[in-house]
């Protein structure tokens, strides 16, 4: 049996490749452009200048390090929730399971602007002033579904024979939990936050409305594209951010190649 693909298929594949990594591929020609306003193709000269007056830039390390403590507690808190709450859908049943379920992936399914206003609006309400706790709460909202997902998926494969095994053999619960549970649950948790972390890094449009004052890098980026003479500085942050974006990614796609579950969805716009 022939398990090539046929020739129209290669060539749409590799279209399809094309117009997702072309855009990626210029952006980082430009931040090697010697041109400080223009995008000219061909670039007239290609230089390193850039590089080191993106890496002086005082706001832009601060930036940098805002997204990297939100991106951190944002993983800790979908970790903490999204664990909590496979596990009682998995093992649970009770009316409405389905519908709470729906809930739970809602934040990720529904367009970022939507997610944003209603953050906003809860925000108001509850007297909390927009900053770092707000951007981590809104991030936390979405990044619940990757941990969620892969956790649930997960515990769904594990017989509940094994924790009453463990249970008839004198183990407390804590014990159970830490020599029969977690090396089950270990690389679903380890892939959920590593999605989570991605996600919460690059956010934009939820950050815009639950940030106030506060700047993330993907947000100092989008300011920093209205100022012509930085477009090259901003090419070159944006190297930075699809580095620190890419290694969860691949350690996520090493999990699964070793027959994990990856369930992340994207977060739409």
């Amino acid at each position: 049996m022939n398990t090539r693909p046929s020739p129209g298929l290669t060539v749409a594949a590799w279209l399809g490749a094309a117009f997702l990594h072309i855009p990626l591929l210029l952006i980082i020609l430009y931040a090697f452009t010697s041109e400080d306003r223009t995008y000219t193709f061909p670039p007239p000269g290609l230089t390193l200048k850039w590089f080191p007056v993106a890496f002086a830039r005082a706001d832009m390390w601060e930036a940098l390090w805002l997204s990297v403590r939100v991106a951190l507690f944002a993983t800790v808190l979908a970790v903490l929730l999204g664990s909590l709450a496979a596990a009682a859908m998995s093992r649970a049943a009770f009316r409405g399971k389905d519908a709470f379920s729906l809930l739970i992936t809602l934040p990720i399914a529904l367009p970022g602007i939507v997610t944003g206003i209603a953050l906003l609006t809860t925000i108001k309400r509850v007297g909390l002033e927009p900053g770092t706790l707000t951007i981590v709460l809104g991030h936390a909202t979405f990044c619940i579904v990757t941990v969620y997902n892969n956790v649930v998926a997960r515990l769904r494969r594990i017989s509940p024979s094994q924790l009453e095994a463990s249970a008839d053999l004198g183990a407390r619960p804590l014990q159970s939990f830490r020599y029969v549970l977690l090396p089950h649950l270990a690389t679903a948790l380890l892939a959920g936050g590593l999605l989570a972390f991605a996600l919460s890094f690059d956010e934009v449009i939820v950050t815009t409305f639950t940030a106030g004052s506060q700047q993330t890098l993907p947000i100092w980026m989008f300011g920093e594209l209205f100022k012509p003479r930085d477009r090259p500085v901003t090419n070159v942050v944006a190297i930075l951010v699809m580095l620190v974006t890419l290694l969860p990614i691949l350690l996520t796609q090493r999990l699964s190649s070793g027959g994990e579950e990856i369930h992340g969805g994207g977060k739409s716009s």
